[in-house]
């Protein structure tokens, strides 16, 4: 897929088909956030794949549904602030996309529950969970080619570009 186009025609998806994802794009998903950039290549950060404790973790999100019934949960863990938030970000980002050209959807999730979701991961008191990304193929197919970049920019229900950009 064209990466313009993956990236105008990408929309969260929040109901997953009841289909698994291959072991070879479980692997690109989790390989495009281990290579995402990092501020001074620090890489403050790692992925813990929601197995055994997916049910437990969902409950801390503010939409856990989203979570329990994904193929795929990642919870993005990350050590310290600053730029670690932007790295993760990046990172998801990254995995979203890598997600997106296999036709997997995505969605990341806020958490709520903080405390609850750090004892869940046995984490150390420096780290924290930024997010938790779900993964899965929607439960309604989408064709990103059924539209054109320009197209998918058109519906995209978005402020408008000139109320975002300016020049200084």
């Amino acid at each position: 897929m064209d990466a313009y186009l993956a990236v105008v025609s990408k929309r969260e998806v929040r109901s997953y088909a009841d289909r698994g994802l291959a072991p070879e794009v479980l692997r690109r998903i989790l390989e495009a956030g281990r290579l995402a950039g990092s501020s001074k290549n620090r890489q403050a950060r790692r992925f813990v794949v929601l197995e055994r404790v997916r049910q437990e973790a969902a409950r801390c999100v503010f939409a856990p549904a989203n979570v329990s019934t994904a193929a795929l949960a990642v919870a993005l863990v990350i050590g310290g602030r600053g730029p670690a938030d932007f790295d993760a970000g990046r990172a998801a980002q990254n995995m979203i996309l890598a997600a997106w050209n296999d036709g997997v959807g995505s969605c990341p999730n806020g958490i709520a529950d903080a405390e609850e979701l750090s004892r869940l991961l046995g984490l150390e008191d420096s780290e924290r969970v930024s997010s938790i990304v779900s993964f899965g193929y929607p439960a309604r197919e989408v064709d990103p080619a059924r539209r054109t970049a320009e197209g998918w920019v058109a519906a995209a229900n978005r402020k408008p570009f000139e109320e975002i950009v300016s020049y200084a």
